[in-house]
């Protein structure tokens, strides 16, 4: 477990948007973390989206739950 600040979602959010990985302390999978993907020419999406990697090593769009939002236990992924 990493021995950084801990943060809340705001923050999280801010760092996101500058190409940084984040992740929460209360997620119970291992190398789960969050980042943006902006779409290219060959996209199918049309507007940047958050996704996560799973503990299962995909990838999939995410969406937040009340717990993430307000959890203050994110940490910048190195």
């Amino acid at each position: 477990m990493p021995k950084q600040d801990l943060f809340d979602f705001s923050h999280a959010l801010y760092l996101i948007r500058r190409d940084k990985k984040v992740a929460r302390r209360g997620w119970n999978g291992k190398d789960m973390w969050l980042a943006i993907q902006y779409p290219d020419s060959f996209s199918k999406m049309t507007l940047p989206y958050v996704y996560m990697r799973t503990a299962m090593g995909g990838f999939v769009p995410w969406l937040c739950s009340q717990g993430d939002l307000l959890s203050q236990d994110w940490y910048e992924v190195e």
